[in-house]
């Protein structure tokens, strides 16, 4: 078995050759500027995760890979024009750097690119591999239609919000592990008790990000520090706030969110914190953990085996970036 680091290393050294033609360079450079700043690769290599699980690491499994990771960064690259976000890892953003028109192509050739990979894998796996990668990517379009929604509304419950979340975060790491179990010749009950432990998983890691947004190390996160309050997000944090905030804090909030004063960030965190949200944020990403673990327990291989994924699942609700 290998560790994530190792996985990383192998699928960095195979995903880090030009997925594009060069010309025109002005469409097919600012597809390849995104994949350049780097990012976790957690998805890709949970795909291979998934599928070690179980047996020897299937070659086409780096075919899929590259497919999750490429699917993951075209969504990246509308996100961030949807958005207005100016950062990307410490960077400027694909339409920042290239313009609206030139990024949401870019999305597009990155999108079409995923098929062409998922097109060269083994005919046995092809169909389900298929089937399961565009169910995902539906999910992941209809969660950010209502991450966008929700932006909208004054208030939002945290059921509906968890939704969200699964929709637009948790399936991709579900499915990438799922992919992965299914290239490994997994069971059909291995299988979806890997999926859950992903899903679950990705819940926590959300908690996390949304967390980080607000609370993180600007220097160590990499992307602008309460971009999520700026924008008005419905996060953990801002939901839970709403909900268990006295009247006159809630409506001093709601103000705050309405007028966008020059300070809102720095009020809007004084209010979190007056509400513990931050400390709650914390117990609900520890019990969504202890669910993916409980599913993760549950797979019928030996112990050992899951040793790499535990210490994944760690690193990404415990990390600082």
């Amino acid at each position: 078995m290998h560790s994530f680091k190792e996985l990383l290393q192998d699928f960095d050294k195979k995903f880090s050759v030009r997925h594009f033609p060069n010309d025109p360079a002005t469409l097919y450079d600012s597809s390849q500027y995104i994949l350049g700043l780097g990012g976790k690769r957690v998805r890709p290599v949970m795909c291979l995760m998934g599928n070690e699980l179980f047996d020897e690491i299937n070659p086409d499994a780096y075919h899929v890979a590259t497919a999750i990771e490429l699917f993951h960064n075209f969504s990246l690259i509308h996100d961030d024009i949807m958005d207005k976000a100016p950062l990307r890892r410490g960077m400027p953003t694909v339409h920042a750097k290239y313009g609206e028109s030139s990024a949401l192509l870019a999305g597009d050739v990155m999108l079409i690119m995923c098929y062409e990979y998922l097109n060269k894998i083994d005919d046995l796996n092809k169909k389900r591999i298929l089937s399961l990668f565009n169910k995902t990517a539906l999910e992941v379009s209809e969660g950010q239609q209502l991450d966008m929604d929700y932006e909208k509304k004054e208030m939002v419950a945290l059921d509906d919000y968890l939704r969200m979340i699964q929709l637009k975060t948790s399936v991709l790491l579900g499915a990438s592990l799922k992919m992965g179990a299914v290239m490994g010749g997994a069971s059909e009950g291995n299988v979806n008790h890997l999926y859950e432990f992903g899903k679950n998983l990705g819940i926590a890691f959300q908690i996390q990000d949304d967390y980080l947004d607000a609370f993180g190390d600007p220097e160590k996160f990499g992307k602008q520090v309460g971009g999520d309050i700026i924008a008005n997000k419905k996060t953990f944090l801002l939901i839970h706030t709403l909900e268990v905030a006295e009247e006159q804090l809630k409506q001093e909030l709601l103000h705050i969110m309405q007028t966008n004063p020059s300070d809102k960030v720095q009020r809007v965190l004084a209010i979190m914190k007056a509400c513990s949200a931050d400390a709650w944020a914390k117990e609900l990403k520890e019990k969504y953990l202890a669910i993916a673990m409980d599913h993760l327990e549950e797979i019928a291989v030996l112990s050992k085996r899951k040793e790499p994924l535990r210490e994944l699942a760690q690193f990404l609700v415990q990390r600082d970036h």
